[in-house]
């Protein structure tokens, strides 16, 4: 009954939730940057949904897990597309190499996967 009720809830009047594809960015920094360095890697990433539009929206944050498996990684960014085209014009967007040359002098390791969000 709960499996028929789920799916009785996509009708035309009340459509399945489109699904979306996030682009997850983890970074863990240099032990040399500093401060003013990550917020200028944070500005400069917060800065392009403005500069291309293929991005749908961003939503980023530092890490406050207590259970101390970050393994030195303290920002995540979630950059969502609406399809796989639009993926495919933000990696080599020229902003977005930009964005590169910004934070590369600072970063340690990046963590980079893509998923299709699932409800």
């Amino acid at each position: 009954m709960l499996l028929f009720g789920a799916l009785a809830s996509a009708s035309p009047e009340n459509p399945a939730p489109k699904k979306m594809l996030r682009h997850v960015v983890l970074f863990k920094f240099k032990d040399s940057a500093t401060p003013a360095q990550v917020k200028e890697v944070e500005d400069a990433f917060r800065a392009l949904p403005s500069k291309i539009k293929e991005i749908k929206s961003l939503e980023w944050g530092t890490n406050n897990s207590p259970e101390g498996l970050a393994q030195g990684f303290t920002h995540a960014f979630f950059v969502t597309f609406e399809n796989e085209a639009a993926r495919e014009v933000y990696l080599p967007h020229p902003d977005h190499k930009a964005f590169g040359k910004v934070l590369g002098p600072h970063l340690d390791k990046v963590l980079v996967i893509d998923y299709w969000t699932q409800e």
